[in-house]
């Protein structure tokens, strides 16, 4: 089948990650013809660097990608495809819409939605709406049975974790980002938004002896710089007390899935990082995309709910109070992490059986394409 993918980049990189990573997946694992496209091409050079700036059609990973402007139709890649995804409601251009009611036999029409683990999802997941002879699909990702599914790891990198565990693997990683890795160490990465929270975790793992926070470039480094008093460099390792700091340069897709299967603990933000971590059955400290209303609140709350149904305690307190912390929420009570990471075994225990709990329903891209069969 042919499918045709339009993402607009709002939150930097979730959107086009999940976005390329979908796409990937269809072409390499599925042999499905795609192309992609998307509006920002520097945030999408970012985590594909074989992506070249300003070029309106290229082929990146046998995969057709347009640069989406106000003048770009849709229609360049020939006739409307047999699948075309509106990711996260991003509407697709009138005169694509338009040529969607002419084609035959009809294309399906699918609003990918974002992820959220509220209960409300499998009443509205594959529901439809009538738009003109067509009808649009809305496809909800999910945790649950009834649901789309999440982006699985893709194909070959099932043993990443074990590999990652090697001392060889893990100092071949870090010198290739520039970083040099001290025997012994154990590795926590940091990839989130501001946070007040920030220095109350430093402040615990600097009372320690091993740590090596690895920090890819992103907004939660103004808050490292500002705890360590220097700045870190662009490339480079600071030393506090027990702790080692280090700056990572922005990492490709595969190089970050690689950072988070080394890493004993990682902070994640959005929903691209969020799922890979769950995904590779890590411990992870998940800060959600701040929303008006504190609509994002009930999203984490419902999420924390599926993750601690079967947590035992008082990890499972630890681990709530500890995100309502890390999220900045009024009157939450500072995370105890000196407790939490004692309790790391326990806790990467505990996703490991949430791993298996949340690939019982299918990989999204299977989802999509066995719907679309």
């Amino acid at each position: 089948m042919q499918w045709h993918i339009f993402c607009r980049v709002i939150d930097n990189f979730g959107d086009i990650g999940v976005c390329w990573r979908l796409a990937v997946q269809l072409q390499k694992d599925h042999g499905q013809e795609v192309s992609l496209w998307v509006d920002d091409l520097a945030a999408f050079q970012q985590i594909e660097p074989e992506v070249l700036g300003a070029t309106e059609v290229q082929t990146v990973q046998g995969i057709r990608v347009f640069h989406w402007t106000a003048q770009t139709s849709g229609l360049e890649a020939g006739s409307p495809a047999d699948v075309v995804i509106e990711a996260f409601a991003c509407e697709l251009p009138a005169p694509l819409a338009l040529a969607l009611q002419e084609r035959n036999p009809p294309p399906h029409w699918i609003n990918l939605e974002y992820l959220s683990a509220e209960p409300w999802v499998t009443d509205f997941h594959l529901g439809q709406s009538p738009v003109g002879r067509l009808t649009k699909v809305f496809f909800f990702p999910g945790f649950t049975a009834g649901t789309g599914g999440l982006l699985a790891p893709p194909a070959g990198t099932e043993s990443l974790v074990a590999e990652m565990a090697t001392a060889t693997a893990r100092a071949e990683f870090l010198n290739s980002c520039g970083i040099h890795a001290a025997e012994g160490e154990r590795y926590i990465s940091l990839f989130s938004y501001e946070t007040a929270a920030l220095n109350g975790l430093l402040d615990a793992l600097v009372q320690e002896q091993g740590w090596h926070l690895l920090v890819p470039q992103g907004r939660a480094m103004a808050g490292v710089n500002r705890w360590c008093g220097d700045d870190l460099p662009a490339v480079g390792t600071r030393t506090r007390g027990g702790l080692r700091l280090s700056s990572l340069p922005f990492l490709s897709q595969p190089e970050y899935d690689r950072l988070l299967a080394m890493c004993e603990l990682n902070a994640v933000r959005g929903e691209e990082s969020f799922i890979r971590a769950q995904m590779l059955g890590t411990p992870l400290l998940w800060h959600i995309y701040p929303q008006e209303d504190n609509a994002h609140v009930i999203k984490l709350n419902a999420w924390l709910d599926l993750l601690l149904a079967e947590c035992p305690q008082p990890l499972a307190a630890e681990l709530r109070s500890a995100h309502f912390c890390w999220n900045d929420m009024p009157e939450s009570r500072p995370a105890d992490w000196s407790y939490l990471l004692s309790e790391l075994p326990q806790w990467r225990d505990h996703l490991r059986k949430w791993q298996t709990v949340i690939r019982r329903h299918g990989d999204l891209v299977t989802n999509l394409m066995t719907y679309c069969k």
